[in-house]
């Protein structure tokens, strides 16, 4: 009996606003680290953790398709409407439920490490995929230490090694509100 190997996917999400090339440095990198065949970069409609976005939902998508273009393994999606819900867990089940057989791998930054084991289901998360943390900086040494790590003992989790990204979605929106003003 020949089984099928498992295809390995990655799932990217988040706000994405505005979407930067620190996120497709983060995508490439771990598309080629963990040898992914495709990587979901799902744009949440908000994060269920602040109050508001500042583009809304259609421009980050635009933003999003644009910056990933030329990436053949990268597809944008937007998922609320389909599955009525922001919140990974959904996402992982929905792509489950569309990618049979295959392994899922969830890309964070260190910085949503220390507080994962605030989200919902985050048991069920590290349950179903394999955390993949992407150094941020100043949060590794925390991340090293959250609650998460120490909950995993080092299974399931994977730390990559990758390039210092001095951009975040946070600065982009002060420097282009300074723009505007």
């Amino acid at each position: 009996m020949n089984l099928a190997k498992k295809k390995n996917i990655g799932i990217f999400g988040g706000s994405f606003d505005p979407p930067h090339k620190g996120h497709l440095i983060i995508a490439q990198s771990v598309i080629k680290k963990i040898k992914l065949h495709k990587l979901f970069w799902i744009v949440a409609k908000k994060n269920p953790f602040k109050k508001k976005t500042y583009f809304n939902q259609k421009k980050r998508m635009e933003l999003s398709e644009n910056l990933v273009k030329n990436e053949k393994k990268i597809i944008v999606k937007f998922l609320d409407n389909r599955i009525k819900s922001s919140r990974t867990i959904n996402n992982i089940m929905y792509l489950i439920r569309k990618n049979k057989n295959s392994k899922f791998f969830l890309i964070i930054g260190s910085d949503n490490l220390i507080n994962f084991h605030k989200w919902k289901s985050w048991k069920k998360i590290i349950k179903i995929s394999t955390l993949v943390v992407y150094p941020r900086n100043k949060f590794q040494k925390k991340a090293k230490k959250s609650i998460i790590s120490r909950y995993l003992n080092n299974k399931n989790i994977i730390f990559i090694k990758g390039k210092k990204i001095d951009i975040s979605s946070s600065k982009l929106r002060k420097n282009y509100l300074k723009l505007v003003s």
